[in-house]
């Protein structure tokens, strides 16, 4: 279930400010209320690393929840991030770039047999299901718009990213800051250090520790994900694009949006708008 307001930028703040009860709604849902009384009454009978990757329906459940649905058909690869020795910096979970591997192993370190010389803690049942439910709002509002989920996303998770490398390891991450800064996309094809020097050019990635700047960052990012990509469908942006009262009765239709488009100089003005200031 979700909620749509015609752009990223209104969506967005709309879910910022009522996280809570979208998050109650999505829950309620019958296909996540279902996957949830699953998981809630069988995790608890999984005691090992193979048991748990053999059930589909847990371990789907549990990389869902910690982003990594995706990879749930990989279980071999898997069972290694799980069976890494955690308190080993050279392991096979802590050498992967994307720290969600890491994050997954800790969460699930009671089914590890090389975890006794770790100090992490498992995650409870009640932390992976909020983790589910809110993957599963992000999925549902990206349905609609794929701005709004990669600005959730990157709200959830910013305070995690310690590192450049860190950002340019989490795809959704990278987008965001990719967007927000305009880096095109041959700078995949540069070496990895070549990357950080450029992205360490112009963005500060000390800046995710700071909750209003992060805040400002994903405003930012909103106005050029609607400026870019919603253009032909946004009514906010019609103000931009010499936008007329329209129609026979201004009060129902302040502004005709059914040809409105932004204009190349005011694309190029939101891809310049000041960040952090």
């Amino acid at each position: 279930m979700s909620i749509y307001l015609g752009s990223t930028f209104a969506t967005y703040n709309y879910y910022t400010k009522n996280s809570a009860a979208a998050l109650q709604q999505e829950a309620a849902t019958p296909e996540v209320s279902r996957a949830t009384a699953y998981y809630e009454a069988n995790i608890g009978s999984v005691k090992t690393v193979d048991d748990f990757v053999n059930n589909y329906q847990l371990f789907n459940y549990a990389m869902t929840a910690y982003g990594l649905s995706d990879m749930a058909y990989a279980k071999a690869y898997m069972k290694e991030v799980l069976n890494s020795d955690l308190s080993s910096t050279s392991s096979f979970a802590n050498q992967l770039a994307d720290t969600k591997f890491a994050t997954f192993a800790k969460a699930f370190s009671n089914l590890n047999p090389n975890a006794s010389s770790s100090s992490y803690t498992p995650a409870t049942t009640q932390e992976v299901v909020n983790n589910y439910v809110q993957q599963s709002l992000q999925t549902s509002v990206g349905q609609d718009d794929q701005g709004v989920q990669l600005a959730l996303y990157f709200k959830e998770n910013a305070a995690n990213i310690t590192s450049t490398y860190q950002v340019l390891g989490d795809a959704a991450i990278w987008q965001v800051v990719q967007t927000v800064y305009g880096f095109p996309a041959s700078m995949g094809s540069m070496d990895i250090a070549t990357q950080k020097a450029e992205v360490d050019a112009k963005f500060n990635v000390a800046d995710l520790q700071d909750p209003t700047k992060v805040d400002q960052l994903l405003n930012r990012f909103t106005a050029v994900w609607d400026a870019t990509q919603n253009s032909s469908s946004d009514p906010i942006l019609a103000l931009f694009d010499g936008g007329s009262v329209s129609g026979s009765n201004p009060d129902l239709q302040l502004f005709d949006t059914t040809s409105s488009s932004v204009s190349s100089d005011v694309s190029a003005s939101l891809l310049n708008l000041p960040y952090g200031g």
